[in-house]
């Protein structure tokens, strides 16, 4: 099995509701999609979200990374040379993490289907269905108190609860969903960056002390400041998750090293694909520090990559992966079924991406 062409393409799906956060506030995925076509009919499919805030991925730098050097390397080369393919891919270009993540998927998909076997069986086959929390995006508190509702209707019993924005409002913000959440659900809250060190350490003691009850905290300072991530963790109340601290595995050894947080979450878009985040994960099984799989704002091609290897490594215990339950529609065909926050994983080889509804892509020339 060759691959005989790369093909891009471009989708786009409104959300539900807009997605607000501390750093950008969002009303549809607007998503490259990528096509590794090959000699025996067979693709492979890949998706990249443009998320510059976080990644620095444009969707124009997505799209110059594989014209001008993925699609170089990849292209002629045989699916079942997977692990020269994926060194290749990694070498190819320096960051770009998100376009790299995209061929990483679609090329993982390939290899399944050569085999005849669903990749998260060729990645160890620990478990079929995983539960995911949904988010609640950072709103005024009786927004978010009406969000929440909402939320628990459809059947979600953990919350994503976004804050760091006007950090003087997040106990109001957390005061009011709790109070609709009631005292059995769980409630993790993600900053992204949004506090420094003292200031997170003094508002998780007082969401402490008013009995919110919070599962963790996620990325409360600025990615770059491993000092106040590490200055959270001794001294905050509630357990800290590194997101955009970790991008590579070199940044989690970092972490892990220092004991600069008490959790990883492993994004496919910060570091690359599956192929890099076996490696970040591995790395936590050797400090017994248990990870969560998380997603950007994502449509299903590059979640149903995520949820692959989650349904493969033990290691991976928090799911947050509501990328599409958050869209209006679900364009992609096959794949993982998302029944609100049971996910499960599809036995079809290889990803079980069978193509994308008609009318819903973008091809590029």
């Amino acid at each position: 099995m060759k691959i005989t062409e790369v093909r891009l393409g471009r989708i786009s799906v409104p959300l539900r509701v807009p997605f607000k956060t501390a750093l950008r506030t969002v009303s549809s995925v607007e998503d490259v999609v990528v096509e590794l076509h090959t000699d025996t009919g067979a693709v492979g499919y890949g998706e990249a979200p443009p998320t510059g805030v976080i990644t620095g991925d444009t969707a124009d730098a997505i799209l110059g990374a594989f014209r001008d050097h993925i699609g170089r390397v990849l292209t002629g080369r045989d699916v079942d040379d997977l692990e020269n393919l994926l060194k290749d891919l990694n070498g190819c270009i320096v960051h770009n993490t998100s376009a790299k993540a995209a061929a990483d998927m679609a090329l993982y998909d390939l290899y399944g289907q050569l085999y005849g076997l669903p990749v998260y069986k060729l990645l160890g086959g620990s478990r079929k269905q995983i539960t995911t929390d949904i988010t609640i995006s950072v709103n005024d508190p009786e927004e978010m108190a009406r969000d929440t509702q909402n939320a628990i209707d459809r059947g979600y019993d953990c919350l994503k609860i976004k804050v760091g924005k006007d950090p003087a409002r997040d106990l109001e913000r957390l005061a009011a969903v709790r109070a609709v959440a009631g005292p059995q659900r769980c409630i993790r809250i993600d900053a992204n960056q949004g506090w420094n060190a003292k200031q997170a350490v003094r508002i998780l003691d007082q969401m402490q002390a008013k009995g919110l009850d919070i599962e963790f905290v996620e990325q409360p300072v600025p990615a770059w400041d491993i000092d106040g991530l590490k200055y959270v963790t001794d001294h905050a109340p509630v357990p800290v998750l590194a997101d955009e601290s970790v991008f590579s595995d070199k940044d989690a050894l970092k972490i892990l090293q220092l004991h600069a947080a008490d959790y990883l979450n492993i994004k496919l878009m910060k570091c690359g694909g599956i192929y890099n985040a076996l490696h970040i994960a591995s790395a936590a099984e050797t400090y017994g520090v248990e990870c969560m799989i998380g997603c950007m704002l994502e449509a299903k091609i590059s979640v149903n990559a995520a949820v692959e290897l989650a349904c493969a490594r033990q290691i991976i215990t928090k799911v947050d992966l509501d990328g599409p339950v958050l869209c209006s529609e679900d364009p992609i065909l096959g794949g993982a079924v998302f029944d609100e926050k049971t996910i499960t994983v599809s036995d079809a080889p290889g990803m079980g991406i069978r193509g994308i509804a008609p009318g819903k892509i973008t091809y590029l020339a």
